[in-house]
């Protein structure tokens, strides 16, 4: 990982009141580009190959240059020219997954977040240490496939949208559908209405939810639309439709927009809390946007089963506020809420907190 010491050259070497947002052109874009738009920041839309015409059709997301390379692989070469342009990188899932967390980890700019966050959200064993030594309830993990003996879900490491996650009932199933060459974990598939919960942790802010250092916010909640998952139900039992050639899928597609019961609210910031202050235990503490990827079981119990540790593309419903977000601050989107931050930092002189 690129030492911080070399971070905090280029950002003292910074114009503080000329800072620039940027992201790749993908994920969660349009909302960030946006959301800096409306805190005044100028933005840099790091596209492949040439500018999405895309933008066009919405000229309030649209980025205010495009800094344009052949690949992803390419942006690290590129570190000089987006620090002449005073440029703060913001992760999100397509990003660090295009580019592999181990590159993304070494890019020498200035980068919203702790990166020391990478190596525990990418890696499903460190992940299940960090949640349930914070006392969250997790999914059974099964470490044995041989001693499957109940519905189990079948994850590869990183941020896969989804893709090649599969359900097995034994070990026929599981070594029918595994790809040997990823890295895998093995969870209990729990029944329940699966929610992800959209937070927001700030180590400067001193108002609103206390936590040991800064606070915590909601700003939404999503659900997935899962592709082929969600609708070939319909045509029979999963054996049924393997045996005619159908493979289910989990590849997410889209997101809705959703609302719990306001009464389990209470446990809702107490599991952040406690995802928030135990990582401030193991590496420092992750910075800005994560997500709490959920079952809640009809016993109203919260199972854990994955942590997104930056925007996801979920809060992309909510670019004029959610139900939560709006009782923060009206027509709030994650987007505007990290181009906050930043500002807000950058006023304090306290970047160094919020950006490695």
């Amino acid at each position: 990982m690129v030492e911080s010491k070399r971070i905090s050259e280029i950002l003292n070497s910074y114009d503080k009141k000329n800072l620039r947002i940027a992201t790749v052109c993908s994920h969660s874009s349009l909302q960030i580009f946006n959301g800096a738009r409306r805190e005044g920041i100028k933005t840099i839309g790091i596209a492949v190959g040439k500018p999405p015409k895309f933008y066009d059709a919405f000229p309030l997301g649209k980025p205010d240059e495009f800094f344009v390379v052949d690949s992803y692989k390419d942006i690290p070469k590129c570190t000089k020219e987006l620090a002449e342009k005073n440029a703060v990188i913001i992760p999100h899932g397509s990003f660090v997954e295009y580019l592999g967390a181990d590159n993304f980890a070494n890019i020498e700019l200035p980068t919203y977040g702790n990166r020391n966050v990478l190596g525990w959200e990418s890696d499903r064993a460190k992940s299940r240490i960090w949640l349930e030594g914070a006392g969250l309830s997790m999914p059974t993990e099964i470490k044995d496939p041989r001693k499957i003996d109940r519905p189990v879900i079948v994850k590869y490491h990183g941020a896969k949208g989804g893709r090649g996650f599969f359900i097995a009932k034994n070990n026929e199933d599981f070594e029918k559908h595994l790809d040997r060459d990823q890295k895998y974990t093995i969870q209990e598939f729990v029944l329940g209405t699966r929610y992800y919960v959209h937070y927001f942790y700030s180590p400067i802010q001193k108002n609103g939810y206390k936590l040991s250092k800064g606070a915590l916010q909601m700003l939404g909640i999503d659900r997935r639309d899962e592709a082929n998952i969600d609708e070939a139900h319909r045509l029979g039992s999963i054996e049924e439709l393997e045996n005619i050639g159908i493979k289910p899928t989990f590849v997410v597609t889209g997101n809705g927009p959703m609302v719990l019961r306001e009464s389990l609210l209470p446990k809702v910031m107490e599991m952040g809390e406690r995802t928030v202050e135990k990582s401030i235990e193991l590496f420092g503490g992750m910075v800005g946007p994560f997500c709490l990827e959920c079952v809640v079981t009809d016993k109203l119990e919260f199972k854990v089963f994955e942590i997104s540790t930056r925007i996801v593309a979920g809060t992309n419903l909510y670019i004029s506020g959610s139900p939560y977000a709006d009782l923060v601050q009206p027509g709030l989107s994650t987007g505007q809420r990290i181009a906050q931050e930043i500002k807000s930092a950058a006023k304090q002189k306290k970047l160094g907190e919020i950006i490695t």
